[in-house]
């Protein structure tokens, strides 16, 4: 343990698997205490397991997709820790895929909250305990589909994840003289239990086998492979540590080269 980030208190949404669990991983390794957030207690407790660091973890259960939800988990952070010095919103999907001129707008709507407006709630309620406090880094993961759009029906998926970045950047020009930084992360495919589970049903609505949706990605890559969860928690590890002063409103890739800018 490096210990960079030692004294630090971070709050993970979607935190207990995938890339949010791989960022909680890496900042407990380096002294954080992360609260995780998720719907599930099962796959929380599960998280907690593997982390095993004792009280430096909590799981909060928390359904991204309900503002009272995100606020009490911000405002239990505080309450049990006295304060919130990391946010990383990791939460984000969408369903009901399908070409825009059939597209519900019940999977519209929702796609919007998930990777967009969920972010917004807890960045404002988060930032009710920075301002005052002088420090902040906040952390959105976006994709290369919020810089891209390169993929058939995931048209609500695209659009939200371009609106997280354009969040970001909104956040980071109203609060960097306040000691607090806003960056996103825009990570290339990886195969998490998301992807397993989403990535075979958004396979079937563009008339590919799954294992042919991740082929796709991987040859849209320089390097030919997918991208880990690891790589990801380590931008993220920059940006959370005092090496990330310096760094505000950017939106870095981790994504083998995919997208040029």
């Amino acid at each position: 343990m490096g210990g960079s980030l030692e004294g630090r208190v971070a709050v993970i949404t979607a935190g207990s698997t995938g890339i949010g669990f791989g960022i909680a991983k890496a900042f407990t390794d380096e002294g954080a205490t992360v609260v995780l957030a998720n719907r599930s207690p099962e796959k929380g407790q599960h998280a907690l397991d593997r982390l095993n660091v004792g009280d430096r973890a909590i799981f909060v259960k928390t359904d991204a997709l309900v503002r009272d939800e995100i606020d009490a988990l911000i405002d239990s952070t505080v309450e049990k820790f006295g304060k919130i010095d990391i946010l990383v919103n990791c939460a984000g999907g969408s369903d009901g895929w399908a070409l825009i001129d059939s597209l519900s707008d019940e999977a519209w709507d929702k796609a919007m909250i998930w990777n967009c407006t969920n972010a917004f709630w807890s960045t404002r309620r988060a930032l009710k305990y920075m301002v005052p406090a002088g420090y902040g880094r906040i952390i959105n993961i976006s994709s290369i589909e919020g810089k891209l759009a390169s993929k058939v029906a995931v048209s609500h998926y695209v659009t939200g994840k371009h609106a997280v970045i354009g969040l970001t950047k909104a956040t980071a020009v109203e609060y960097a003289q306040a000691g607090i930084t806003a960056n996103a992360i825009c990570p290339g495919p990886i195969e998490t239990e998301l992807m397993q589970e989403a990535g075979a049903m958004v396979a079937e609505a563009s008339g590919i086998s799954y294992e042919q949706f991740l082929d796709e990605f991987a040859q849209d890559t320089l390097t030919k492979e997918l991208q880990t969860v690891e790589q990801v928690a380590g931008m993220a590890l920059l940006l959370a540590g005092p090496l990330g002063r310096g760094m505000t409103g950017g939106a870095y890739n981790v994504d083998g080269g995919t997208t040029p800018f």
